[in-house]
C-alpha cells in the first residue's frame, strides 16, 4: 500500500464524504442514517466504525460494531471508488481485527459478505475469515 492511513471516529462534518461513498452505483446505503447510526454506536460502546483517510483525504469508513443480538463484533469496510485497488479495504480490515482481538478481547469476529462482492470475500479470506452460511441481512442474502 502506498499511503498511511488515519482512523478516527466518524462525525458529522463527514456527511458530505459518507453522501458521496453511499450514494454511489456500486454502494446502496441510506447515509444520513448511518452516520447517525455510527456516531450513536461510539456512544453506546466505545468504539465503531472509524472514518478512514489517507493523506488527509477520506477514502472509506470501516471497523467494528456489536451485533445486538448475539452481542458479536462485525467487521465492515467500505472503500470510495477513487480509491480501490490500492489495498484500503485490506488495511481496514487488518487494522479492525486488530483492535478487536487485541484491545477489546474479542473471542470471535464476524464478516458478513455479499455474494455479489467477491472481492469484499477476498479481504476477509486473506485475514484468516472462513465461511460460515448464508445469512439475510435487510432482506438480501
Amino acid at each position: 500500500m502506498d499511503v498511511t492511513l488515519e482512523f478516527r471516529r466518524p462525525r458529522m462534518g463527514d456527511l458530505g464524504f459518507v453522501t458521496d461513498l453511499y450514494a454511489r452505483p456500486e454502494v446502496v446505503e441510506l447515509t444520513r442514517v448511518r452516520l447517525e447510526r455510527d456516531m450513536a454506536h461510539w456512544e453506546a460502546h466505545g468504539f465503531g466504525r472509524w472514518a478512514v483517510a489517507g493523506g488527509g483525504v477520506p477514502v472509506g469508513f470501516g471497523g467494528l460494531t456489536v451485533v445486538e443480538a448475539s452481542l458479536d463484533l462485525n467487521i465492515s469496510y467500505h472503500v470510495h471508488p477513487h480509491a480501490w485497488g490500492r489495498g484500503i479495504a485490506s488495511a481496514i480490515a487488518a487494522h479492525a481485527v486488530a483492535h478487536g482481538f487485541g484491545d477489546l478481547g474479542a473471542t470471535r469476529i464476524r464478516g458478513l459478505v455479499r455474494a455479489a462482492n467477491p472481492a469484499s470475500a477476498r479481504v476477509l479470506v486473506k485475514l484468516g475469515f472462513r465461511a460460515d452460511g448464508v445469512v439475510t441481512l435487510h432482506g438480501a442474502p
